[in-house]
């Protein structure tokens, strides 16, 4: 499904790492200052007509991005995927952290994923993954849908979303690693469901990359990791 491995940039080292399935395009969150200049200037060498719409996207993707890092997201893509109608569905997937507060990560996923199993109907189920255990929650969820709103009434438009969330966390890690995934086509939330768990199995808290041991293969162990992170897509 996708030959891509996404890191998580900090310092020093990314503290996970997961893949990216097929159909899906990173979002820049911290883009170059030099980038975001070229693209207003491009903008506002558009023709008026064109100008206009150019600028309501630049807003929407700023005010996203602004968005996004206020809410710890780590990481974000856009799906887009065609339909049995000759259409296209879109989706986005964020990987974000959330801070335990001083208190022991795993221990609050223990406290939820038992809460989740004496309660089902709350859509939230205890879940085992490659890199620990964790939980998945799903529901669907009205939310303001994109577009203007009509000129009548000045109410945002809304829509059904399907949202589908894991949450993880690593030995001796503080935070706690939430995958998130949410589409508007709500009547495929059961292929977005494994999108949603083939990215989470993906998640790992050991570094994939090759690396040189001595006495060692030149970096086998690393490979090997890369390449599980692959299988899991197919």
């Amino acid at each position: 499904m996708t030959e891509h491995c996404a890191d998580v940039a900090s310092e020093p080292r990314p503290a996970f790492w997961y893949g990216l399935p097929h159909g899906y395009l990173r979002l820049d969150l911290d883009p170059p200052f030099e980038q975001v200049v070229a693209l207003i200037q491009q903008v506002l060498s558009l023709p008026d007509e064109l100008r206009s719409r150019a600028e309501e996207v630049v807003r929407f993707y700023t005010g996203v991005v602004g968005l996004l890092n206020a809410q710890q997201v780590q990481g974000c893509a856009i799906g887009l995927h065609p339909d049995e109608t000759g259409g296209a569905v879109s989706s986005v997937l964020t990987v974000s952290t959330v801070p335990a507060s001083g208190v022991n990560a795993k221990l609050v996923l223990a406290g939820m994923a038992g809460t989740a199993a004496d309660n089902p109907d709350e859509g939230m189920r205890p879940l085992e993954l490659p890199c620990g255990t964790g939980f998945i929650a799903e529901k669907k969820r009205r939310t303001v849908a994109p577009g203007r709103p009509p000129e009548s009434s000045g109410v945002p438009p809304e829509d059904v979303v399907w949202q589908g969330t894991v949450a993880v966390t690593g030995s001796g890690m503080p935070d706690i690693v939430v995958v998130q995934l949410v589409t508007a086509a709500v009547d495929l939330a059961d292929d977005y469901r494994n999108v949603l768990l083939g990215v989470a199995h993906t998640l790992s808290f050991t570094d994939p990359s090759p690396r040189d041991e001595p006495g060692g293969d030149g970096g086998s162990r690393g490979s090997a990791a890369t390449n599980a992170i692959r299988n899991d897509f197919g």
